[in-house]
């Protein structure tokens, strides 16, 4: 009881740690959203401190984990089950005092209720006392210490596996899992390495080098953009029935072009790429600023009419079904990781998330796969909870996360998954084993149920560079873990890597002043190795993060998707370039291949030309009619064949002859081939341009 105490007490006492553990407990839908303190209840209850703090053990201990708090009696099963025993007989306790208050209980009748909890804490003692011990679910009377069980026979009979399927406490259940969870750890013998699987797979070779905009449109391909188009329209409707905001493809295109131009080229606000002070062509020429704005305003993923069956990402669900195939059918490299990305974001939201050791702490949460170059191979937004993954067991919130994304990843290829002590439990190493995918990730040591390393002032007794190492089998499932001391001690778990063979790393002495070798087992030295996937990923997004300020948290997460499929492409487009052994000095660097996405986005296929204002000055199909009536005249060609802009190119006559756009009086040598005219083509007049418009 005081070590809870104390645990709660530490908790509560801080107002920030207070915050964050309660929104830790909302995040995963826990059945209570806080603790209680011991002395803010009556001592008669004092058993519902025991019974919450029961039911949010498991999210006590990844708190107290992300605060660098160690209790290793959290993880002891003797305490455990002396915790469990004393949470059950207070419940019970507490469920005899209700019965014994409130009007309209007769003396007999409270005299009759404390008979029968006697008679069976009487049963209980003679059960305990053979070991058949068998807790009675709370608030039930039909168990094994029911007034008819005075019999040991009765009492003996009973099926265990009926219990199993009762409707057990949290604390029964929990109970039931540590004990199913028992395994026996053993030092390892030296110099028994395990060899690292080798990877039965080959990366495929590119053919050619493609366009940096072929890249990116083999992600925001033309259906997606298509589907933007129609549901950006359609949104402006519902909200302004008498305004058509009339999006096509190409304007959605320049839109995002201007967008990629301006987290390179970035200004405080985004007026002023068309001001005249700081007035940027490569965005005002392209779009003018209230268009531009209109655009941003309307621009919509989905039908805000259609049923969304409580998902709390359904303005942005088609732009995941778009993409997420997209990234999953990439071809994957041997090594995989898994980890948080966080999309910068402090104002109010729902689905804002606080990670304290992230560089941006506020934001939206993005669980991510990705091999150590950063490249993105799935993904999934948190938006809250976190359902097993079909056909998969459930083994809690996070072991969820990491089965729901390794399910894209072969199996049976030696395909080796890292990922860090947030994740790591041994149902999730034993999971993935059977699932024919080798893990490795640091673990937390009350996660590892019944190991025990030596704390951490002993090691730093016997120096840097010491580890222990200790092997178990759960489920034919061989997992090796180490703890490693350095400053401080790291424990590492794996079920294909070991210590063996140790190698040296460089650490600076304080005392010493120099650089001095320190032993690191090998399985320290591949997760270090490996394990930084997620965060080149988010290096390569901050050097130039789109900056567009909004309030609309789909907004946020387009402009991150277009941030992330740019990375992804310049990952692939290095990878072609290695495989076709191009000189890196001769390969685009990130910026210059993002800034060629942008132009092609603005420019390719786009019509720039400046269009004047108001209305037009001269019909060309009127004014053709009036010289009609006037005398012959020549007949040109009507207006759906001069504006397809198919064919129509200057070519240069050997006589000059009047030019036929009304209103000219110029002669000139350039002739259009497809309309056979004469028209003006000069540095004063371009008769050529306007008359095919």
């Amino acid at each position: 009881m005081n070590l809870v105490i104390k645990i709660v007490n530490k908790i509560i006492a801080n107002g920030l740690s207070h915050r964050q553990f309660c929104s830790l407990l909302e995040e995963v839908d826990n059945a209570y959203l806080d603790l209680l303190l011991h002395n803010r209840v009556w001592w008669l209850s004092r058993g519902e401190v025991l019974k919450r703090f029961a039911t949010c053990l498991e999210h006590v201990k990844t708190f107290l984990e992300s605060k660098g708090l160690s209790y290793p009696k959290l993880g002891d099963l003797d305490w455990l089950e002396k915790f469990y025993f004393m949470v059950d007989m207070t419940s019970h306790l507490n469920t005899l005092n209700k019965n014994l208050q409130g009007k309209g209980s007769t003396a007999l009748q409270m005299l009759e209720d404390v008979l029968v909890f006697e008679r069976k804490m009487t049963v209980f003692a003679r059960d305990a006392q053979k070991v058949q011990t068998r807790v009675p679910p709370a608030e039930s009377d039909d168990s094994c210490l029911s007034e008819s069980g005075d019999s040991d026979d009765d009492s003996s009979s009973s099926d265990d596996s009926s219990t199993e399927g009762e409707d057990d406490t949290p604390a029964r259940a929990a109970a039931i899992r540590m004990k199913r969870q028992r395994v026996e750890w053993k030092s390892v013998k030296p110099n028994s390495a395990k060899e690292v699987p080798v990877w039965k797979a080959d990366l495929p070779e590119a053919d050619a080098i493609k366009l940096p905009i072929q890249y990116f449109r083999d992600f925001f391909d033309i259906e997606l953009l298509n589907s933007i188009v129609e549901q950006s329209n359609l949104y402006c409707i519902q909200k302004n029935p008498n305004c058509a905001l009339k999006l096509g493809r190409n304007e959605l295109e320049q839109f995002i072009g201007t967008v990629i131009y301006m987290s390179v080229l970035h200004l405080p606000r985004s007026r002023m790429y068309w001001s005249s002070a700081c007035r940027l062509p490569h965005v005002a020429d392209v779009m003018p600023r209230d268009r531009w704005e209109e655009i941003k305003h309307y621009i919509h993923f989905n039908d805000n009419m259609a049923p969304n069956n409580n998902d709390r990402l359904f303005k942005i669900r088609p732009l995941i079904d778009a993409l997420l195939p997209k990234f999953q059918a990439l071809p994957q490299d041997q090594m995989l990781c898994v980890d948080e990305q966080m999309v910068p974001f402090k104002g109010k939201s729902s689905l804002k998330q606080y990670i304290p050791k992230k560089p941006h702490k506020w934001g939206y949460k993005i669980f991510v796969l990705c091999d150590t170059k950063g490249l993105v191979h799935s993904f999934d937004i948190f938006a809250g909870k976190t359902d097993p993954a079909p056909g998969g067991p459930d083994i809690g919130a996070s072991g969820n996360i990491v089965l729901k994304l390794a399910q894209v990843i072969p199996v049976a290829l030696n395909h080796l998954l890292y990922f860090d002590n947030w994740f790591s439990s041994l149902q999730l190493f034993v999971t993935l084993a059977n699932n024919g995918i080798p893990a490795l990730g640091t673990v937390q040591q009350n996660c590892l149920q019944g190991c025990s390393f030596s704390a951490d002032g002993e090691m730093k007794k016997k120096g840097r560079g010491t580890f222990e190492e200790k092997q178990t089998v759960v489920d034919n499932v061989e997992i090796r873990a180490v703890k490693w001391f350095d400053n401080r001690g790291v424990i590492v778990a794996s079920t294909f890597a070991s210590a063996q063979p140790v190698s040296t790393v460089e650490r600076w002495d304080r005392k010493l002043k120099k650089k001095i070798a320190v032993e690191c087992p090998s399985i320290i030295s591949l997760y270090n190795k490996f394990m930084g996937g997620v965060d080149a990923l988010d290096a390569l997004i901050a050097y130039y993060r789109i900056h567009i300020r909004s309030k609309k948290y789909y907004h946020r997460f387009f402009f991150h998707f277009v941030d992330k499929v740019i990375a992804n492409c310049w990952l692939l487009y290095r990878c072609d370039c290695e495989s076709l052994n191009i000189l890196k000095k001769k390969q685009r660097d990130l910026l210059s291949f993002r800034t060629s996405v942008a132009q092609a986005l603005c420019m390719q296929g786009k019509d720039l030309s400046k269009k004047k204002r108001g209305r037009p000055s001269a019909d060309v199909e009127r004014e053709f009619e009036k010289k009609r009536h006037r005398g012959p005249a020549k007949a040109i060609p009507p207006q759906e064949v001069r504006g397809d802009a198919v064919g129509h190119w200057p070519v240069v006559e050997s006589s000059r002859q009047r030019c036929k756009l009304p209103n000219c009086r110029g002669q000139t040598v350039f002739k259009c081939s497809k309309c056979n005219v004469h028209l003006c083509l000069n540095k004063n007049n371009n008769c050529f341009r306007e008359f095919h418009e």
